[in-house]
């Protein structure tokens, strides 16, 4: 540490502090990210591991943040990274307004090279959303963040938890479209009815691979229809609500993939894309918004085994997908 002045304190993830700091010999300004390790004999984080071989896997990209440095500090380690001085989130919660539809375009295809890059690099990100896409001075949108990533299968024989779970790229270009989430659950039942409400109930029909969820058969939702994209977002163009269609859904394999969404139409019709010197970047003390801090389990976490009532904050989100009787 004592080739970086320290500058401030940026946030806290969920393994560690970062700070703004200043490289003493180079005057760079970075990021780091001091991970404690808790009790020596558990090591180091498995979290802190799959970030560092994620990025190191995958650092020639523009579109993903760098890490520059790992090294030991006290019982710990800590990260250096390229600094950036917003995230998306931030970006979101700044607009007076949805943002215009060129920058809606910027953003999400510097996402989208970023996301291809990684995948075909075989890493997965597993993390996605806007407060992990950061800003820099210049309006440049990096991937971040890659505690929960995992290098996957080309052939999709390994397997991986139906636990985590995020908002995907199709949810954050609605996010984008709208000025605020699609899908605003304050839980994981809650979070279903939201988007069960836009994208109807799904069946073994339109996503045949359902039946072979853990929980399919724990519980049924009433059969609805779902709700037309322009009805959802009646300012957004054709060509936007065409390529979110194609995001946006059940089955994982008929979505398109982020190289081929890079070639969509609507990208290439005008407003085109703004550069990123054309982007609005909020200004912060720190340069990155702060990290919640990891708490215990939401009290409504769902769970299959107990009653949906206990599950809800508004217990009025599900009875229109109830089956009467």
């Amino acid at each position: 540490m004592d080739q970086y002045c320290i500058l401030g304190r940026i946030g806290e993830g969920a393994h560690g502090i970062v700070f703004k700091a200043k490289h003493v010999e180079t005057g760079e300004i970075v990021a780091l990210k001091k991970v404690a390790l808790r009790r020596l004999e558990d090591g180091i984080p498995k979290q802190a591991l799959r970030e560092i071989k994620a990025l190191q896997e995958i650092e020639d990209s523009p579109y993903v943040v760098q890490l520059k440095a790992v090294f030991p500090h006290g019982a710990g380690f800590v990260l250096a990274f390229e600094f950036m001085l917003s995230d998306l989130a931030e970006v979101v919660r700044h607009a007076q307004r949805p943002l215009a539809q060129a920058q809606v375009k910027s953003y999400l295809q510097m996402l989208l090279k970023g996301v291809a890059f990684c995948h075909a690099n075989n890493i997965i990100h597993r993390d996605l959303k806007p407060a992990n896409l950061l800003i820099s001075s210049s309006g440049q949108l990096k991937i971040a963040d890659f505690g929960l990533a995992r290098v996957f299968s080309p052939d999709g024989s390994r397997l991986y938890t139906h636990q985590v779970a995020t908002r995907a790229v199709g949810c954050i270009m609605g996010e984008l479209l709208n000025g605020s989430p699609l899908f605003p659950g304050e839980n994981d039942i809650e979070q279903l009815c939201c988007v069960l409400r836009i994208l109807g109930t799904p069946s073994p029909k339109v996503w045949p691979e359902i039946t072979e969820l853990p929980d399919y058969n724990k519980i049924s939702f009433k059969e609805q229809a779902p709700v037309p994209l322009d009805e959802v977002l009646p300012d957004a163009s054709p060509q936007a609500l065409d390529l979110l269609g194609q995001f946006l859904l059940y089955p994982p394999r008929q979505r398109v993939a982020a190289s081929q969404a890079l070639l969509h139409q609507y990208f290439f019709t005008a407003p085109l894309p703004a550069h990123p010197s054309e982007l609005p970047i909020p200004q912060r003390p720190g340069g990155l918004a702060p990290k919640a801090h990891p708490g215990p389990p939401h009290v409504h976490d769902f769970h299959v085994d107990r009653p949906l009532e206990e599950s809800l904050l508004n217990p009025e989100l599900i009875r229109p997908f109830i089956p009467e009787g």
